[in-house]
């Protein structure tokens, strides 16, 4: 199935979501205003409406295993070349992760897997326009929650973990290794919360662990039936896990 295939058959799904939603709120006697919250500059989406004041935002509490379980079926999807899953685990991820509505939620997601797209040939890959759609998915986070301060920041940072991640997976930088990864991943979790390093550090360690176990699944050749899976899966829900421990307030 072809890319523009996948992105109108995601689309369609949003569309019949959406469509639903709105028939259980109108049983349900609620009216929302400015539903897919565009109407005014850094106004209250789905993320920000379902909060109560005083409470994290979606940003800060989040279902570490359900999390976790998208982005490992992103993963699984992107090593294997099935757009189709990896882009549904991108919509997923993100309206979880986010809880932005679905009209912002299906622009991220599009936007992460083109990054990642961009990103992934080897050698010629394009880490320029790799960072410019993470810019723009950072800007409508920031739409959404006004952070991260600077979406150009989040994107070089987000980007940088990749690079290191390619440099440990391809061995391409001698002396570089899984302690670069941890703090490069620690560096974007830093900004992006503006925690201090020690309460993030574990949620990286547990990443870093998971990308090595993912790395040795592809070296094998991505098998589906693969007994590395589960433990890649275990060690995302651990790094999601220490990840709300340090962010939840």
């Amino acid at each position: 199935m072809g890319i523009e295939a996948v992105t109108a058959r995601v689309k369609t799904t949003a569309a019949r979501r959406a469509r639903r939603l709105r028939r259980h709120d109108r049983r349900s006697g609620l009216v929302r205003q400015d539903p897919v919250g565009l109407g005014r500059p850094g106004g209250r989406d789905a993320g920000d409406a379902e909060r109560s004041a005083g409470q994290p935002s979606r940003l800060r509490s989040f279902d570490p295993v359900r999390v976790a379980d998208l982005e490992y079926r992103a993963w699984v999807g992107y090593y294997r070349h099935e757009w189709h899953q990896a882009l549904m685990a991108f919509v997923g991820l993100i309206r979880m992760g986010f809880g932005m509505d679905w009209c912002r939620t299906l622009h991220a997601a599009w936007l992460v897997l083109r990054a990642i797209q961009l990103w992934a040939p080897l050698p010629d890959n394009d880490p320029d326009a790799a960072r410019a759609r993470m810019r723009r998915f950072y800007a409508l986070v920031r739409l959404s929650y006004g952070e991260p301060d600077s979406p150009a920041k989040a994107a070089e940072l987000e980007v940088d973990w990749w690079r290191v991640h390619r440099q440990v997976q391809y061995s391409t930088a001698p002396g570089v290794g899984d302690d670069d990864l941890v703090e490069s991943v620690t560096r974007l979790y830093c900004y992006l919360f503006g925690e201090p390093e020690a309460e993030i550090r574990p949620a990286a360690v547990y990443r870093v662990r998971a990308m090595g176990l993912s790395d040795q699944w592809v070296r094998e050749g991505c098998l589906p039936d693969s007994p590395l899976l589960l433990p890649v899966h275990g060690a995302l829900v651990r790094a999601y896990a220490a990840l709300l421990a340090a962010v939840h307030h």
